[in-house]
């Protein structure tokens, strides 16, 4: 049976929508929709206390061209994820669309398709710094915006022991990198971080957070 993953945070605030009325006064007029099926991006929007709901659609195109670098890649990606869902957006709705990867020397590493292509990524990753970046889109009936946000991770060396232990236990195939930082992996190899962690969770909230007070 996998284990499961560690929380978060804290325990969530009470009443967390009443929390942020005065500071997000601005989101009244639309009804938000994540579109991401990410539990990880779900809890951490529910945490900024945002009445939202989920719409995923499924086939989206996450190519993009081979001359894109870094944060223009998930600025590209979220842009056309956020297209795919215009022609069902209602008028008073704001759409929240994006993409996270591992970046590392130059190459994405996306999500592993198996145990051993997950254990060849944290192979790659061991002993190294890496960048996680996230893109967002933030759509409405009337503006679009986007922005980016890149962590810098360092991972001390890791054993194969670690390694298979992790990828047997906590199956991070739904996870960029073959990880999540919110799990026993990141207790055990995260040796430094710069930047963001909730970016490397999945979601960039503190940036969003003030891209949303603007809106």
């Amino acid at each position: 049976m996998p284990a499961s993953p560690l929380p978060l945070t804290n325990p969530p605030i009470p009443n967390p929508e009443k929390f942020t009325t005065t500071m997000l006064d601005n989101l009244k007029k639309y009804n938000v929709v994540l579109a991401s099926n990410s539990p990880r991006r779900k809890e951490l929007l529910q945490r900024l206390g945002i009445p939202f709901k989920v719409r995923t659609l499924f086939g989206i195109d996450e190519s993009y061209p081979d001359t894109l670098r870094g944060e223009d890649i998930v600025r590209y990606i979220s842009r056309n994820k956020a297209k795919a869902y215009r022609s069902s957006m209602a008028p008073d709705e704001l759409l929240i669309a994006a993409d996270t990867i591992v970046y590392l020397s130059g190459k994405v590493m996306g999500k592993p398709k198996t145990a051993d292509e997950a254990k060849q990524m944290l192979r790659s990753l061991s002993g190294q710094v890496h960048q996680v970046i996230t893109g967002v889109t933030i759509a409405t009936a009337e503006k679009t915006e986007d922005f980016a946000v890149t962590s810098h991770v360092t991972f001390c060396q890791l054993t194969e022991e670690e390694i298979n232990f992790y990828v047997d236990n906590y199956l991070p195939f739904d996870k960029a990198g073959a990880y999540g930082i919110q799990e026993w992996i990141g207790l055990v190899a995260v040796e430094e971080l710069k930047g963001s962690y909730f970016n490397v969770v999945g979601l960039p909230i503190q940036r969003l957070y003030q891209k949303l007070k603007l809106f």
